[in-house]
């Protein structure tokens, strides 16, 4: 029993740190190797002692013991390999009475955690799934580079390839994202000269297919009270009547825009939790309401609030993958209803 499994570790330990070497040869994503592999080789030792305990060493454990670990590997080559390239498109509908029910409805796009380290396969899907849409108007909700890659001059090559693509009758408009992933002094240097529309604490009105609407655009402090009461002193600037659409990075204000009378709210930074079990979610949410507003669409009040699980990984040391939480970008269609009695 003990011969089998030392060398099923051995085994399985070289194939994990081949298939976490070979990302960046590959181009695929560009994180270290030696945090997820001791990780993987953790999580396999105890397993494999915990089975043996349970089983007493039996065939049955040994035969158990194995399947298992098989399917570690299975689920964590798809986890690294495949489900972080899924790029989804999820399609939301919002009808509100302070839109013009008699204009076409208006799409919005929303993008991210871009979190981007290189260019990679997902960033070009990600150019290409824009183009078809052609939404009339794009917003990204903070996050784009990755941590490992902050002061990188390639990297700020990559970032500023990728966005200076995004095109949109109605104007492409963005906040900052976490401060410990990007400061003002970075995003500025991200954005500038790609005609892009950096909000920071502001409200802009756009008008495109013969609708108005007001975008709200809050910088992120990682402070709940400081960055709630900055959004309400720019919300309260808004005249009652218009359709007030808030982009922030993260969900933990969430009640607070809904009270400040807020229509929709977009952000991320959860990113879905990336690693998330079936039945019970993400794991992690790095957000101060836990899991309460993790991932998708919740009505909080009369405001519905959208969490994107977002494009990139976060990076450090943090894992490059994804399992039961795919990235994803949100196309919105905004249209306009009559005056609820």
């Amino acid at each position: 029993y003990a011969l089998i499994i030392a060398g099923t570790h051995a085994a399985l330990a070289l194939l994990d740190w081949l298939s976490l070497a070979l990302l960046p040869r590959l181009k695929r994503s560009f994180g270290p190797v030696t945090p997820p592999l001791i990780s993987l080789t953790i999580l396999r030792a105890l397993i494999t002692t915990l089975i043996g305990l349970i089983g007493n060493r039996s065939e049955g454990a040994l035969i158990a013991a194995l399947l298992i670990q098989a399917g570690i590997l299975i689920i964590s080559l798809y986890a690294l390999w495949i489900e972080p390239f899924r790029l989804t498109v999820s399609r939301e509908t919002l009808q509100s009475d302070r839109l013009d029910a008699s204009a076409p409805p208006v799409r919005v796009l929303h993008l991210s955690d871009l979190h981007i380290e290189r260019i990679t396969a997902r960033e070009r899907r990600l150019q290409v799934l824009i183009e078809e849409l052609a939404p009339d108007i794009i917003v990204f909700s903070g996050d784009f580079v990755n941590l490992s890659y902050p002061d990188d001059p390639e990297t700020l090559a990559a970032i500023r390839e990728v966005i200076s693509q995004w095109q949109a009758p109605g104007g492409v408009f963005a906040v900052s994202g976490s401060p410990l992933v990007e400061s003002q002094e970075m995003v500025g240097r991200f954005v500038r000269g790609t005609g892009i529309r950096w909000l920071r604490d502001e409200a802009v009105e756009v008008e495109v297919r013969g609708q108005r609407l007001t975008l709200i655009g809050i910088t992120c402090a990682h402070d709940p009270e400081d960055d709630a009461a900055r959004m309400r002193r720019v919300v309260q600037s808004v005249p009652e009547e218009c359709f007030k659409l808030l982009i922030f990075h993260h969900p933990d204000i969430a009640p607070q825009a809904s009270e400040a009378g807020v229509d929709l709210y977009l952000c991320g930074h959860t990113h879905g939790g990336q690693l998330r079990l079936p039945f019970y979610g993400a794991l992690i949410t790095s957000s101060t309401l836990g899991k309460r507003f993790e991932m998708g669409r919740y009505q909080v009040g009369k405001m519905t609030l959208y969490v994107s699980r977002g494009i990139g990984m976060e990076g450090a040391s943090a894992p490059r993958a994804r399992f039961l939480c795919p990235p994803e970008i949100i196309l919105w269609t905004l249209a306009g209803c009559s005056k609820r009695a």
